[in-house]
């Protein structure tokens, strides 16, 4: 009998990705895939233009549909972080979704579940979405509310719960330094 080891379980899911690419042909003609399966791409065309513009509305259509998972790992990790290799940092943050397009190439288009750490160092990446924050739960501990102060303002001071059946003493204010001040109830 073999067994096989498994690491233990986090809780956590390894962050997803889509990649859209153009890819030309030898007689001047491009096609466009995903790397998601069930996706209906165009027949191979000539014209390229129509098929990068079919590509980016693609992964803008697979960031819209994606929810951000806030329990998923960052994908940038995945790879090794080789999205940003000049920039080696531990995964950090939040997850995000990132759509990532290098105009200057124009044939690759991809949208990534990132950390928001690696998010901010790849570059061509615009942050799509952000995860949801997740609901409070009833088992959650909760910090109770401070105790109210007898002084207005919220300050206190020790004793003052013993002193709240007592009146409290007006003491006279203190005059601005170097100014004169006139005594209440006199017109100057």
């Amino acid at each position: 009998m073999t067994t096989a080891y498994s690491e233990p379980s986090t809780g956590r899911t390894p962050g997803r990705a889509w990649t859209i690419r153009i890819t030309g042909h030898s007689d001047r003609s491009a096609t466009v895939s995903c790397s998601t399966g069930g996706c209906q791409m165009p027949p191979r065309s000539k014209n390229v233009a129509a098929l990068r513009a079919f590509a980016a509305q693609h992964a803008a259509a697979h960031a819209r549909a994606a929810r951000v998972r806030p329990d998923a790992h960052c994908h940038c990790r995945a790879d090794g972080c080789a999205a940003h290799e000049a920039a080696k940092v531990s995964c950090a943050g939040a997850v995000v979704l990132i759509v990532r397009h290098d105009a200057a190439v124009g044939r690759v288009w991809s949208v990534e579940e990132v950390c928001q750490t690696c998010a901010a160092l790849i570059p061509n990446a615009a942050v799509h979405a952000r995860a949801a924050r997740p609901a409070p739960t009833a088992s959650a501990h909760t910090v109770p509310a401070p105790a109210r102060s007898s002084v207005p303002g919220g300050f206190s001071s020790p004793g003052a719960e013993a002193d709240s059946g007592r009146e409290a003493v007006a003491r006279p204010r203190r005059a601005p330094r170097g100014g004169r001040r006139s005594p209440r109830g006199q017109a100057h």
